[in-house]
């Protein structure tokens, strides 16, 4: 009999408790800020974690906007909806997906996705259009170039090698997705880059 008075209690305490998700919650000291902003607005929780906060009971208006606002100085940002904290897990898959080499990495990306944030490829898809505007698999090309771009800033290594490190199947393709994304070659990206380096060492 006690056992089941305590199950309800503790169903009931579950009822009342309420996820946040907040954007940009990527280390410790996040956490930290997070728990600090939720102190001093005297908003008790149950847990936080990176993205994530339980709190034990539900935010009234004022308090969500208050929150919200704290939060946006310290540079996070409160997730409205479920719908946002998938794509915000999804974001975080496809970077990950971006540090496997492909010794690492035996499936292709849309499996990886699919079991990293344990629903379908063609869900997430419709709902990450829906949302970004753009499919993920052109947000994965974008993600990739911007790797490139890093990567031709510095002459370690030249072109060809950029293209077997970014696992493109030759130098052509590279050259082809990242003159559709910039506009310019890989090549004259890297000479603007050089001769900008260099304007910024003279003044």
């Amino acid at each position: 009999m006690l056992s089941d008075v305590l199950t309800l209690l503790y169903l009931f305490e579950l009822i009342k408790t309420m996820k946040l998700y907040i954007k940009n919650m990527v280390c410790s000291r996040c956490k930290a800020t997070v728990k600090s902003e939720l102190d001093i607005l005297g908003i008790p929780y149950v847990s936080i974690e990176l993205g994530e906060v339980t709190i034990r009971k539900r935010l009234t208006s004022e308090q969500h906007h208050s929150l919200y606002l704290a939060l946006e100085q310290s540079g996070f940002v409160l997730i409205n909806s479920e719908k946002n904290y998938l794509i915000e897990k999804l974001k975080q898959a496809i970077f990950d997906l971006g540090m496997y080499s492909d010794e690492d990495l035996k499936t292709c990306y849309t499996d990886f996705i699919s079991l990293r944030v344990n629903d379908s490829f063609i869900s997430l898809n419709t709902l990450f259009s829906e949302i970004e505007g753009i499919t993920i698999e052109k947000y994965i090309i974008k993600q990739k170039i911007e790797l490139v771009k890093e990567l031709l800033g510095h002459n370690n290594l030249n072109i060809t090698e950029i293209a077997v490190k970014m696992h493109y199947s030759n130098v052509a393709q590279l050259s082809y997705e990242f003159k559709s994304i910039t506009g310019l070659t890989p090549m004259h990206f890297r000479q603007l880059r050089h001769i900008s380096y260099k304007n910024q060492s003279v003044n």
